[in-house]
């Protein structure tokens, strides 16, 4: 059974060990044709509270770890610019 990978950015980080993730995924809308961006906002674990507003994240799924929260963040792919 392959493991589920998904790769997005923080869009939130204000949960204690927690981060909003947001996936784009682009589709074909099915009757006319044109490529549309569907985002899907994942609840991820970060465990070392590292992640940041506007990190791109690699997100790993794993068991239930609370209600909402099913994905753990493997690693951060890529930091926000700092202001």
């Amino acid at each position: 059974m392959a493991v589920k990978e998904r790769i997005g950015l923080v869009v939130s980080d204000k949960m204690q060990k927690t981060v909003v993730v947001a996936v784009e995924s682009r589709v074909t809308h099915p009757k006319y044709g044109k490529i549309v961006v569907r985002t899907k906002r994942y609840k991820a674990h970060d465990e070392e509270d590292a992640c940041r507003d506007g990190d791109r994240v690699r997100i790993r799924e794993t068991r239930p770890l609370s209600r909402t929260k099913r994905w753990v963040v493997a690693d951060v792919l890529d930091r926000a610019s700092q202001v």
